[in-house]
């Protein structure tokens, strides 16, 4: 791993704070030039208390604290930046080498959009496409932050025509400052609007935009014995991919197809399969209707800087899910389904629907409608023979781009919401799950397919003309455990209730109780109790809260990290300037 020296960081620092504390002409002259400061600040601290019933752990230092600061400056074509952040010691759930404070963040940017120039060097984040074959972000509330460090250059040389070029290496750790992953990172990415590139197409209503990408990791490599086989690392694992866009009134499109060269990794076995894969929407909207379907196929297409780590660590690409990304407590956080990387076939389709106002059905607001349905399954493969050469350096052979025998996961919702009166408001919402655990361990109490049903009722009542309730009764009821005739699957039966109570613009406060009331060991029907309260003024925002959080998998677009049982404080504060 490599670390920025802390020379740099104090130079770069340095030269910020000298840009800051020097008078610009443009301030002085009153132009539009004028030097600008803005940020945000985000504070988490949580205490912890042992919970033999819940499993909960106190770790060494009793709490837990992250923090950061972004300091953004801004000045015509010039913006820079840092980000302070301070782990002392890393709340429970997120990456425990993450310790200490320091700078995680900096980056120096150069506009010119007359010119079509724009330079960043330091830390940026980036995108392709749908990210099939590179994405740099950061998702704090998942611990993830995989920003480039380096060069970045994009070119507008011609009316239409984007170019970037990317050099540099991922964020991994952090301990008193950013630390780097091993790999370097060589990527381009070229877009085009034809219809601004092509005479004559400016004013047709169908939109096409194309684009491709290429991206290369060096890491260095050796040599390793397998079977009596000598097997050498690729140093050099490139990837690339083509798309196209298209938009015509109502309608959109999108194609996206990407490979990549043999990749032996501690994801795939250290297998030499190629990579391939295939994303493809298709969507059509007017006032009242939204249709959207989704298909995708992913084959070995994990894809990192450092080809010995798993998880969410170092990853170059981003798959996207075709799950929804439910927001409902039991169906987000119970059966989540995180993309599997390295082999899925999968398809989505989705619907939206207003009723009109007026009509016997919509009444005097309109009700709208929502349905859902996704379904993941395995890659429609053939193993190779365990005594044949394929099995040690392919694994498999793919047979076609169809879904295989093993289900990951099925997932159907509807939800109905409409406005009753001045004052209610209601929205019931059904969901069926068929969950596969053995894909996605989100609980070590069951192994195999759980059958789940969830119904929500969310409720609003506006109380006074500046305080509302919002309530949410949810109840999830599994199936019978087949294999021991009398049991439920996974831990049972689970409901919900939330309560939320908001004075506008200021208070706010809540109070949740997720119990597993149908746990089969009666001593684990728990209930798990979270109560908090906060204060609201502008752009600042103080939260505090106090009670049980159950062990489980948080995930946000597919990607999903463990989160342990707590019992304890927490405070958040949050502000932006």
């Amino acid at each position: 791993m490599s670390r920025f020296p802390s020379w740099r960081i104090a130079a770069l620092v340095g030269a910020i704070v000298l840009t800051l504390t020097t008078p610009a002409s443009g301030q002085l002259n009153g132009d539009d030039n004028a030097p600008s400061i803005s940020g945000n600040v985000g504070i988490l601290w949580q205490s912890y208390a042992e919970d033999s019933l819940i499993g909960a752990v106190v770790p060494p230092a009793k709490t837990g604290y992250n923090a950061f600061a972004n300091v953004l400056y801004n000045q015509g074509n010039f913006s820079a930046g840092v980000r302070y952040e301070s782990y002392l010691n890393a709340v429970l759930g997120f990456p425990g080498r993450f310790k200490g404070s320091g700078v995680g963040y900096r980056f120096g940017r150069y506009q010119d959009n007359e010119r079509g120039i724009d330079v960043t060097i330091g830390n940026f984040y980036d995108q392709f496409g749908s990210g099939l074959v590179f994405r740099s972000y950061e998702e704090r509330n998942l611990g993830i932050d995989n920003a480039m460090d380096g060069f970045r250059l994009i070119l507008k040389p011609v009316e239409g025509v984007q170019a970037k070029f990317i050099y540099g290496k991922q964020r991994f750790d952090f301990d008193d400052g950013l630390i780097n992953g091993p790999g370097v990172i060589r990527a381009v990415d070229v877009e085009g609007d034809l219809n601004a590139m092509i005479s004559g197409w400016e004013e047709r209503p169908l939109k096409v935009t194309v684009g491709a990408s290429f991206v290369s990791k060096f890491q260095p490599g050796s040599s390793f014995n397998v079977d009596s086989l000598v097997l050498a690392m690729p140093q050099n694992v490139g990837s690339w991919s083509y798309r196209l866009n298209a938009i015509r009134k109502g309608w959109t499109g999108g194609l996206e197809y990407a490979r990549k060269i043999n990749d032996p990794s501690a994801d795939n076995g250290f297998t030499y399969r190629n990579g391939e894969a295939f994303l493809a929407t298709l969507g059509y909207s007017q006032k009242g209707l939204g249709v959207l379907l989704t298909a995708k196929m992913i084959d070995n297409m994990s894809y990192r800087s450092d080809r010995d780590l798993r998880l969410f660590d170092l990853p170059i690409n981003y798959i996207p899910a075709v799950t929804q990304q439910h927001t409902y407590n039991l169906a987000g956080t119970l059966y989540p389904y995180a993309t599997v990387i390295t082999g899925e076939t999968s398809a989505s389709a989705e619907i939206f629907y207003t009723i009109p106002k007026g009509s016997k059905l919509g009444g005097k607001y309109g009700t709208k409608l929502s349905a859902s349905f996704a379904a993941a399954n395995s890659l429609d493969t053939t193993h190779y023979a365990s005594d044949q050469v394929e099995s040690v350096l392919y694994g498999y052979e793919r047979n076609s781009w169809g879904p295989g025998d093993e289900l990951f996961v099925r997932d159907f919702n509807f939800s109905a919401s409409r406005k009753l009166n001045k004052k209610w408001k209601a929205k019931y919402t059904f969901y069926h799950f068929d969950f596969n655990t053995l894909t996605t361990p989100v609980t070590t109490d069951y192994k195999g397919i759980v059958n789940a049903n969830i119904h929500v009722l969310e409720t609003q009542w506006k109380v006074k003309p500046k305080q509302s309730l919002r309530t949410e009764f949810q109840g999830l009821w599994v199936g019978e455990d087949v294999d021991h005739p009398g049991d439920l699957q996974d831990k049972g039966h689970w409901a919900t209730v939330l309560a939320e109570y908001t004075w506008s613009p200021h208070w706010f406060a809540s109070i949740l109780d997720q119990y597993n009331f149908g746990n089969n060991d009666p001593n684990q029907r728990i209930h798990y109790v979270y109560g908090s309260a906060g204060y609201i003024n502008g752009p600042h925002r103080l939260s505090v809260g106090y009670g049980k959080r159950r062990e489980g998998i948080f995930c946000i677009g597919g990607v999903c990290r463990a989160v342990p049982a707590s019992n304890g404080f927490e405070i958040t504060f949050t502000s932006s300037f």
